[in-house]
């Protein structure tokens, strides 16, 4: 049996290009490594298939044009509060980039045999609980 909870959370969405770099490394890494070490419930980080940004130049995946600048988007959940205390890391590490935000309504699933540790309390704190 599985505990259900509803409620709000922001999501998180950051357009990057593959390319994109930080410190010598790739710049999804360096933000999937920002969010862990911060907390947070979790983060995916999607590769597109084809997509142009603000200088209008389109990157594809067409077997003819292999590009190595995809887009990238890295997605995150998690309460507003959560999301604005990371907002002045990522000013330091995306030089170039778009995130936008919205709301969203959440449903979450948890095993009922496990007990919460205290990560796990954040992440349903604010949701209302349905059995």
């Amino acid at each position: 049996m599985t505990h259900r909870f509803k409620g709000d959370r922001t999501l998180m969405r950051i357009f990057i290009g593959e390319s994109d770099k930080y410190e010598g490394k790739p710049l999804y890494e360096a933000l999937l490594e920002l969010f862990r070490r911060r907390g947070l419930a979790g983060a995916t980080v999607l590769r597109g298939i084809a997509g142009f940004g603000a200088s209008a130049k389109m990157h594809t995946e067409k077997v003819l044009r292999l590009s190595l600048d995809l887009p990238i988007i890295v997605e995150v959940v998690e309460t507003q509060e959560t999301i604005d205390s990371v907002l002045p890391d990522l000013d330091r590490l995306i030089g170039g980039g778009l995130i936008t935000l919205e709301r969203a309504n959440v449903i979450m699933y948890r095993p009922a045999n496990v007990r919460p540790s205290q990560q796990e309390l954040h992440r349903i704190e604010g949701l209302e609980a349905e059995d």
